[in-house]
């Protein structure tokens, strides 16, 4: 059974850092790439940043290149998004899931994030 519990949402100043974590009870975890989503809204879930099963590759959306990272723990199965230099147009939810995760896949209850002054 999938569970994806995500944290460490809240308000934050333009300019400012957040942390997100991701506890994620999977099957196998290590052997899963997993990746960062965010949902503003009424727009679509977007993929945010990705990160291969073995940490040592990632990739990132355009639009937050160079001011986010993530990073996983395949012995805690968690993996974070530090988050740095926010803008308001970062204000979303913040989902985690495997990087093939479709909207028919469990997904958890998301996190939070606003960029506002």
């Amino acid at each position: 059974q999938v569970q994806l519990v995500e944290s460490g949402g809240g308000l934050a100043q333009p300019g400012g850092s957040l942390r997100l974590s991701c506890a994620a009870s999977i099957s196998l975890f290590r052997l899963l790439n997993m990746a960062w989503y965010r949902q503003a809204p009424g727009e679509e879930r977007e993929l945010v940043a990705t990160i291969t099963n073995t940490g040592e590759s990632t990739s990132y959306a355009d639009s937050v290149k160079g001011r986010f990272t993530i990073f996983r723990d395949n012995d805690k199965n968690t993996v974070t998004l530090r988050m740095n230099s926010l803008k308001r147009e970062d204000t979303a939810v913040y989902y985690c899931n495997r990087e093939t995760a479709g909207l028919a896949d469990p997904w958890g209850q998301g996190t939070q994030v606003t960029v506002s002054s």
